[in-house]
């Protein structure tokens, strides 16, 4: 769980998205993560370069959106495994 003191973290807004992106979720009307995005991003040194390894049922283009916008700030790399060829094929596209 998120604590009450870092409950902003949920906003799409605190994360330092690119304004265009932001406008866009906005008009779609989503303007948080999900908890369980915030509270990944947040484990340990995520953010300064340590690894994460994530398992779910799903993710969001939310999150992939924070894991490319990290990629490109550092010059590291990423591994994003996907269940499917085709769910595969259509993030390829989406990513590029």
């Amino acid at each position: 769980n998120i604590p009450e003191d870092q409950a902003d973290k949920l906003l799409l807004a605190s994360w330092g998205l690119p304004k265009a992106v932001l406008e866009k979720y906005h008009s779609l009307g989503v303007v948080q993560m999900f908890e369980w995005q915030a509270e990944c991003l947040m484990l340990g040194q995520v953010l300064e370069g340590k690894n994460l390894v994530y398992s779910g049922m799903r993710t969001s283009d939310k999150t992939k959106l924070l894991i490319l916008k990290r990629v490109l700030e550092t010059r590291k790399k990423a591994l994003l495994i996907l269940p499917f060829v085709s769910v595969a094929k259509e993030k390829k596209c989406y990513l590029q």
